[in-house]
């Protein structure tokens, strides 16, 4: 258990505590994050001052070079394809990095290879070390108070991010991400057009399948982490029961009233009997090792989702899907065609992502570059 913690402690979802639960899950992107001039003439300042994501005031240059990321996991990839550039980025955490090595996002912009990840060990940012980077900015996770205030007391320009203010609702998470983003940088400002699509995306999702009977939607079981000694899922408080819910599914550990991931044993599993496995990126294990029960001592042969063939590696784009982030759209996506293959036969995963990567972002990946995304290694879990 005290491995486990360590591990939720090292992710970007690590350290939540209680006052994400209690925010609003309904603030808009549009209204959440106001920018305003720090000086009577915004025009002729400098510096813009920002709200962040936990209600903080922040004064910032407008002109930013140079930007660390401390433990928001995904957010040098949402930063690397929100300037359609990784030159910004100076510093992030191992773990994003090993995503950005394993994944799309280090052969679209292999600059970003180029960041520092010594400033942080063990979850612990060293502000000397930092100090060196020279950053203009530094991102950090608002339910981190401590390291804000870390930050903030050795003079860097800190700013709150946030992943569960919207109550692990990727598509509004990501929204909002994008338009404070957009406030910071309004050169490159996709507020409207990240909004637009993820809402389309949604939206169109919601249609299909809000008319299934209660007791003909899918069962299905998040296996966020798997190895020798230990088993994770996501409970009722957790991305994965807001990924079943949005596609019209039913996570199976919604029992389990905790936030963050959760222990989970095989008898639980066995009484779960999901219908659908989905094995995100932040283990090592692929649909094979429950296929052939190639980790540890767990028998699975016994498990629905594992009789029939329906256990999935989740994509990897430009991160990790399972939390939010640029793919998050096309994860929804992904999730619902996988989980109700006749409810979304005419959609081409392939196309969808090309036009979704083109139209928002700018970006144009080949067929094999978007085959990739859904065939990811194990390497991509390094570091947890």
């Amino acid at each position: 258990m005290k491995k486990f913690k360590k591990l939720i402690c090292a992710l970007l979802i690590a350290t939540m505590v209680p006052v994400f639960g209690g925010c609003s899950s309904s603030t808009s992107s549009s209204s959440s994050n106001k920018a305003t001039s720090s000086s009577s003439s915004a025009s002729d300042s400098d510096t813009i001052t920002i709200t962040d994501q936990a209600d903080n005031e922040v004064t910032l240059p407008k002109d930013i070079k140079r930007i660390a990321v401390c433990d928001i996991l995904p957010l040098p990839s949402v930063l690397t394809v929100f300037f359609n550039s990784g030159d910004k980025i100076v510093g992030m955490s191992e773990a994003s990095m090993a995503a950005a090595k394993n994944g799309l996002l280090g052969e679209l912009y292999p600059e970003v290879l180029k960041a520092d990840t010594g400033f942080i060990k063990d979850g612990q940012v060293n502000t000397e070390e930092l100090l060196k980077l020279k950053p203009d900015v530094v991102f950090y996770s608002a339910s981190d108070t401590e390291i804000g205030d870390k930050l903030k007391e050795a003079g860097f320009n800190a700013v709150a991010i946030s992943v569960n203010k919207w109550e692990y609702n990727t598509i509004e998470t990501l929204n909002n991400w994008i338009d404070l983003l957009s406030q910071i940088f309004p050169e490159d400002a996709k507020a409207d057009v990240v909004k637009k699509h993820s809402d389309d995306v949604y939206k169109m999702v919601q249609d299909r399948v809000k008319d299934i009977p209660d007791d003909e939607k899918a069962n299905v079981f998040f296996l966020f982490k798997y190895d020798e000694t230990s088993i994770a899922t996501s409970g009722n408080s957790f991305f994965g029961s807001w990924w079943a819910k949005a596609i019209g599914a039913k996570n199976v550990a919604d029992d389990i009233a905790k936030d963050n991931a959760v222990p989970v044993n095989m008898e639980q599993i066995y009484k779960y009997n999901p219908d659908i496995i989905f094995v995100t990126n932040f283990t090592q294990a692929q649909p094979e090792d429950l296929y052939n029960n190639t980790i540890g001592s767990n028998d699975w042969s016994k498990v629905k989702a594992v009789e029939d063939k329906k256990v999935y590696k989740m994509p990897l784009g430009m991160y990790r899907s399972y939390t939010p982030g640029a793919d998050t759209p096309m994860t929804l996506l992904w999730l619902a065609k996988t989980t109700y293959p006749d409810k979304f036969k005419d959609i081409d995963m392939t196309k969808e992502v090309k036009d979704y990567y083109k139209d928002v972002f700018g970006v144009d990946l080949t067929d094999e570059q978007v085959e990739s995304i859904f065939a990811p290694t194990s390497d991509a879990a390094q570091g947890f």
